[in-house]
């Protein structure tokens, strides 16, 4: 028997996610073809299931009652008879738009419209003990990584991978300068590959604790934003050198945050629209862009194989996740849901799955 969140509608997580204990497990002869049934070790969340969960969220409807999450990490246990890419015993991690990858290609880039039919919205999702997923919904895990590791690589480090590497001649690498804001999972993702890759990178943050562990993480210098909330874009830019702005911006608040995100860029620099996390009821400041002659790239999340790049980046150099210290079990899956949406986290909160007691 497994465990298992169910998103039971969309008034606020703590009133729509139930908890479900001895839920049936497939047999592995009630496989669909294409389907591999996976026990999950970890998972972790993102902003985005804050958003799901609620009535006023950006990313559109569900179709109740659906398991959430879309990051996980686990091992095979059972294959179909059509499945090619993974046999029992393969450590496996999640990627979030199986059926985008179906009907487009492992190269298809996700688009709004696409929201309402990704893992944990229109598909279920990574927060249970036990799950049957698409072939196209999992790839192979890193043999580098832990499993609390593994399970923050589905939408933060891909995101943060097409931010930085997915332009040629606008990639992160050895005399570019990055920025990253703050200290969540898509900026940290960003700041460990822009180091790995040889970029100088600056980060953003608004307490002296966060400033040390960005700085352990190998950023080159920090600009706390709350002591300077209109104008740490150009203090940032000034210890760029010769004051010429930054290579990439990579922009997680939004509307919030973009006018200091314009003032960071060089000319002809990349502002990419990661995220909106912060305010979004401020209008877009297109003639900002425009004044600033940069580029403003919007993605979401990556494609799938953008995380397979990810995943071979990761062993190859040797560069491990950074997590939040503060750990949850499965039952408490709310409090992890709380701890992400009240900001206290740093980089990825995680939910270790444990199975010692499981039947």
């Amino acid at each position: 028997m497994s465990r298992q969140w169910i998103l039971a509608s969309q008034e606020g997580f703590d009133k729509s996610l139930q908890y479900q204990q001895n839920v049936k497990i497939p047999s592995p002869n009630e496989l669909r073809p294409n389907e591999v049934l996976v026990r999950i070790h970890a998972a972790s969340l993102n902003y985005r299931e804050i958003q799901i969960a609620d009535p006023n969220g950006i990313n559109g409807p569900i179709k109740p009652p659906v398991i959430p999450g879309c990051d996980g990490a686990g091992v095979v246990l059972a294959v179909g008879p059509s499945v090619q890419e993974f046999h029992p015993g393969d450590k496996v991690i999640t990627w979030s738009g199986p059926k985008l990858a179906e009907e487009r290609g492992d190269d298809a880039l996700p688009g709004i419209p696409d929201a309402p039919i990704m893992m944990g919205q229109g598909s279920d999702g990574t927060l249970r003990s036990v799950g049957v997923f698409a072939e196209k919904a999992l790839v192979h895990a890193p043999e580098s990584l832990d499993w609390l590791q593994a399970a923050t690589l589905t939408c933060t480090w891909t995101t943060a991978w097409n931010a930085l590497f997915a332009v040629q001649g606008k990639n992160a690498g050895p005399g570019t300068w990055v920025l990253v804001q703050g200290t969540g999972g898509v900026s940290v993702a960003a700041l460990q590959l822009a180091v790995a890759a040889g970029a100088t990178v600056v980060a953003t943050t608004s307490t002296d604790a966060r400033e040390a562990s960005l700085k352990m993480l190998g950023a080159a210098h920090t600009v706390n934003y709350r002591s300077n909330p209109t104008t740490w874009g150009s203090k940032a830019k000034s210890v760029t050198p010769d004051g010429r702005g930054f290579d990439i911006v990579i922009d997680v608040g939004g509307n919030e945050t973009l006018p200091q995100s314009l003032e960071a860029v060089r000319v002809d620099g990349t502002v990419v629209l990661g995220g909106a996390v912060g305010s979004i009821s401020e209008p877009v400041p297109m003639f900002e862009a425009f004044m600033h002659t940069c580029w403003v790239r919007g993605i979401l999340l990556g494609s799938r194989n953008q995380l397979k790049q990810v995943v071979r980046y990761i062993d190859e150099k040797g560069i491990q996740p950074a997590v939040d210290d503060v750990v949850f079990e499965l039952a408490e899956a709310k409090d992890a849901y709380r701890r992400l949406n009240e900001k206290k986290h740093f980089s990825k909160v995680v939910i270790r799955i444990d199975h010692s007691d499981d039947a």
